[in-house]
């Protein structure tokens, strides 16, 4: 029986850890994916300007 008990933590957390993974898989794309893209976007936009003009981006 020490095999069920020394097995059962790694199995448990390979479990979860598969269960965490499908959760974000799934949560990728959806109705916000669009919004996201563009807060993205504009926070690479702002970023550049900064580098081009020569101030530290915020």
């Amino acid at each position: 029986m020490e095999y069920v008990s020394a097995l059962l933590p790694p199995v448990v957390m390979a479990v979860f850890f598969t269960a965490l993974i499908v959760v974000i898989v799934k949560s990728q794309g959806g109705p916000n994916k669009a919004k996201e893209d563009e807060a993205v976007d504009a926070a690479f936009a702002r970023a550049e300007a900064a580098r081009q003009s020569g101030t530290p981006a915020p």
